[in-house]
């Protein structure tokens, strides 16, 4: 896990659009990396409030699809279908794993100088209690844009475990 207050590791990736995006090329905006599922329900449910937080802010938002058993048709369909307006192909998983993400969906907030300001869930849903009473990712981004640390700046995940391989 990266810490609270670190540069957020550069990457380069292929996205949908048959352009290579790097993290770097980001600064000077704000970014919501999103580790996401075509599959997972949690990732389903949630989809439209990330994009929401991601645009109700001005963020950039790249979700990253890291799943083995999600072929690229399925992940065009549903981003389609989502109106996703960036999804990236992490194949190997090497940007899940540097971020230390472990199901989807994951979220983590990139202000404009390439730190890392909030990890963890989009909000504080939970199986027993489905509805979110929180909405961690807005209120990240929402104090990322007024200067202020996020409170929490790190939440636990949940979701759908990372598909490794099968």
């Amino acid at each position: 896990m990266i810490p609270i207050g670190e540069r957020a590791p550069d990457f380069e990736l292929p996205g949908l659009d048959d352009h290579r995006h790097r993290l770097a090329s980001q600064r000077g905006r704000v970014t919501v990396l999103h580790i996401w599922s075509a599959r997972c329900p949690w990732t389903q449910r949630t989809d439209e409030r990330v994009v929401e937080a991601a645009r109700a802010a001005g963020a950039d938002l790249w979700s990253v699809a890291v799943n083995a058993d999600e072929d690229i048709d399925l992940i065009r369909r549903v981003a389609a279908e989502r109106r996703l307006p960036l999804v990236l192909l992490d194949a190997d998983r090497r940007v899940a794993d540097s971020y230390g993400a472990a199901a989807t969906p994951h979220v983590f907030v990139i202000d404009q100088d390439g730190i890392l300001r909030y990890q963890g869930a989009p909000d504080d849903a939970r199986f027993r209690d489905p509805e979110p009473r929180r909405h961690y990712l807005a209120e990240a981004l929402q104090a990322v844009l007024r200067g202020e640390a996020p409170d929490p700046a790190t939440t636990p995940t949940y979701g759908c475990a990372i598909v490794r391989g099968f």
